[in-house]
């Protein structure tokens, strides 16, 4: 299967790098104020709250020593919050990982104790004139806070398998597919679904075969998604309640597309007493295929790929 291009893990490391690239200079210039009073906690406080400044998106700023006890009060646009000195910091998140023999460190996101929110702390070594490590500056940044320096995260388009309730799965062999309203329609509700997706605007549609329902987007309020019954989507006259609406050109699923897919989900609905499938979904948009079968496992799949595979590979002829 084709990997994907650019991963949801490398967007997040490069979004990582220009973010410490901000943060750097300011904290390596604040370090060198700091060690000349680094043991005066009045002097440090003072040049703690100059810096903070300094510090684009800084939420809070502190210093502590080489065991990561906290030798200055908490400073903040609020001012000093003395009651923080002496906090052992030895085992949040980001002094829990190797710190910097040089430079800065970008912790993992984590959530924050007392906001209860995700958070990034940098840290920064301090150095006397002699270069010997006097301790660690920490500066505390909500997520919410940060400036996005990389564009919105685009999902990768290959085949992903995920795993579903063990439960569900370690009792897959002791049951049987039931017929639901949806299977006995089944023929009127893939032709209203075709109808609504070629003509109707609808460009997400996730059909719930053993639960007989449908939930659908619509381009015209793509905000919200609506739900319809087994009596709507069995009753040709839905399709008057949405407007007509050109196919958009930039749909990934070509419109003489969408009825092999459906139809490749009935085949997968029938395909086993035991191994079946229990909900199918379809994007026009990215062309993602999503299928879960009866043991609770999952697969996104762009749609070329599922056509190709075919009904033969769900069923082991390949």
């Amino acid at each position: 299967m084709p990997q994907a291009k650019d991963t949801l893990q490398e967007s997040i490391a490069q979004q990582r790098t220009e973010l410490l690239q901000i943060m750097q200079e300011p904290l390596q210039q604040l370090a060198a104020r700091c060690y000349p009073v680094w043991s005066d906690r009045a002097k440090l406080d003072l040049v703690l709250s100059d810096g903070l400044k300094t510090l684009p998106f800084g939420k809070s700023l502190y210093a502590l020593d080489t065991r990561a006890i906290q030798i200055s009060s908490n400073v903040s646009a609020d001012g000093l919050a003395p009651a923080s000195f002496g906090r052992d910091r030895s085992r949040r998140p980001y002094m829990s990982t190797v710190l910097p023999v040089e430079g800065t460190l970008l912790s993992e996101a984590y959530i924050s104790l007392l906001g209860r929110r995700p958070s990034l702390t940098a840290v920064q070594i301090v150095r006397d004139r002699s270069g010997t490590v006097l301790g660690f500056i920490g500066t505390d940044f909500d997520l919410r806070d940060l400036p996005l320096t990389r564009r919105l995260y685009d999902e990768p388009v290959f085949w992903r398998q995920l795993k579903g309730d063990p439960s569900i799965r370690d009792t897959v062999f002791h049951q049987n597919r039931a017929e639901s309203a949806m299977d006995q329609h089944i023929d009127t509700v893939l032709g209203v679904i075709e109808e609504l997706m070629v003509y109707h605007g609808i460009y997400h549609v996730i059909l719930h075969f053993s639960s007989s329902r449908a939930v659908i987007w619509v381009m015209e309020d793509p905000y919200r998604y609506r739900l319809l019954d087994i009596d709507a989507l069995n009753d040709p006259d839905i399709c008057l309640a949405y407007p007509r609406t050109p196919y958009p050109d930039d749909a990934l699923v070509p419109r003489d597309r969408i009825r092999a897919v459906l139809d490749l989900f009935r085949k997968l609905r029938y395909m086993d007493e035991m191994f079946y499938l229990r909900s199918g979904t379809l994007n026009l948009f990215n062309g993602i295929v999503g299928l879960t079968f009866s043991c609770d496992g999952s697969h996104y799949i762009p749609h070329d790929e599922f056509l190709s595979a075919g009904y033969d590979f769900w069923i082991g002829n390949q």
